[in-house]
């Protein structure tokens, strides 16, 4: 015999009701006749579950328990925890079921907290999302990647660039491919709490990494937190992760290289584009962003290389900078006045009002880094030219740009020379 739950019941009082046979209710309700009939007696009769009128044995408890739900602070409740804690602490021989029953019938559910629909307006903002792809077969190589989606709010067209690791540098290259690829930037990217965006906090109260937030004030876009725990606040771009797994799966095919993943994404996701539908509009996705594209901000017609860290320094009247320990020069116009210097891949670079003013191998073994032509050129209204090289400082550069050989066998001789 078949269980009836109380939906159930009321559905077979209604039937019951409208004329139907107890034969026909019980085929609806899929149980046997024999339960319709005695399920029918009951309420006929108006009998009452003697179960609910018995006392529960953890009632016995409820000192305790009303003790241990005051010591629960915010998140959920584990009624696991608090049956374990009732038989190590109060000797409670009954099941975890009995204590969930007895919490259903003595505390009242929390208040269910609504959620705002929100649709932003087109180019207003973009949702951004790592998704990890490990155990990839790249060019007979078994590797881990990792894809970066960003995904339009308005028109729900999304990009999706790859990369071999998550660090700061992949993070810019990433969103600057995306960016490319979208033709603009939208005026609010959305972000998950990643320390290469976020350096402490969360949220709205979240610190963005000075590096980032350099990055985000040059191609002109806000940085916008998700509150901690909150995928809900970023489900577009949630949802196309989701959906790229199941439409688009990378493990079915073979590749040769990381450009040639990345070519066929781009395809895969265009073809997307045209047969997904955008909400907001009722056209296709491709037809909404050739809207929405419109509204984006232009992107410069240099974009910013990817850099891991970015310092501010005043530049000595030596003409010198530090950076990562080391000394490099930059033109002696610019003396005494602030740059930045950014450590990009490979390179050191010293801007001055967004231009490049500098640059210098990166990481070398030197810990004094001199371009000779820094110190050339006419005086300025604020700075005088450097006094120039005289012949001694002109035979020692000579030398230096010597090879080993020559050098050890001809100083002497040219110092002498000099002296002369």
């Amino acid at each position: 015999m078949g269980r009836l739950g109380h939906e159930a019941r009321t559905a077979m009082a209604v039937l019951l009701k409208q004329g139907h046979s107890q034969s026909a209710v019980a085929r609806l309700l899929g149980v046997t006749e024999g339960t319709v009939r005695y399920q029918r007696r009951r309420q006929e009769s108006g009998a009452v579950d003697g179960r609910s009128r018995q006392t529960s044995a953890v009632a016995a408890h409820a000192a305790a328990i009303a003790h241990w739900r005051e010591q629960q602070t915010g998140g959920r409740i584990n009624l696991a925890a608090l049956h374990d804690w009732l038989r190590r602490e109060h000797g409670y021989a009954g099941s975890l079921k009995s204590v969930q029953r007895y919490w259903r019938r003595t505390f009242p559910a929390p208040a269910i907290r609504a959620r705002r629909r929100v649709e932003t307006p087109a180019g207003a903002q973009a949702q951004v999302d790592w998704a990890e792809y490990p155990g990839m077969v790249l060019g007979g190589e078994v590797v881990d990647l990792s894809a970066l989606t960003m995904t339009l709010s308005w028109s729900r067209k999304r990009v999706t660039v790859w990369a071999r690791s998550k660090d700061m540098l992949s993070w810019q290259a990433c969103q600057t491919g995306c960016f490319r690829r979208l033709g603009g930037v939208p005026a609010v990217l959305r972000i998950d709490n990643v320390k290469t965006a976020v350096a402490k906090g969360a949220g709205s109260w979240g610190v963005v990494n000075p590096t980032y937030r350099r990055f985000a004030a040059q191609l002109k876009f806000h940085v916008d937190a998700c509150q901690p725990r909150q995928p809900q606040a970023k489900g577009k771009v949630e949802r196309s992760i989701r959906d790229q797994r199941a439409a688009l799966d990378p493990y079915g095919e073979v590749f040769d290289s990381l450009e040639a993943l990345q070519a066929w994404t781009d395809a895969r996701l265009e073809a997307r584009a045209e047969h997904l539908r955008c909400p907001a509009t009722g056209t296709s996705v491709a037809e909404a962003w050739e809207t929405e594209r419109a509204l984006l901000t232009p992107l410069p017609e240099t974009l910013p290389e990817p850099f891991d860290i970015v310092v501010r320094r005043t530049v000595g009247v030596d003409c010198m900078v530090s950076f990562e320990g080391r000394q490099y020069s930059v033109p002696f116009r610019f003396a005494r006045q602030e740059v930045e210097v950014r450590g990009v891949a490979g390179r050191v670079q010293v801007l001055k009002d967004c231009a490049v003013i500098a640059e210098h191998p990166r990481g070398g073994a030197a810990l004094v880094v001199i371009d000779d032509g820094h110190y050339a050129g006419e005086s300025t209204d604020r700075v005088i030219a450097p006094q120039p090289l005289g012949r001694m400082g002109r035979r020692l550069r000579e030398i230096a740009m010597t090879g080993v050989q020559q050098r050890s066998v001809d100083l002497y001789a040219r110092l002498a020379e000099v002296a002369r």
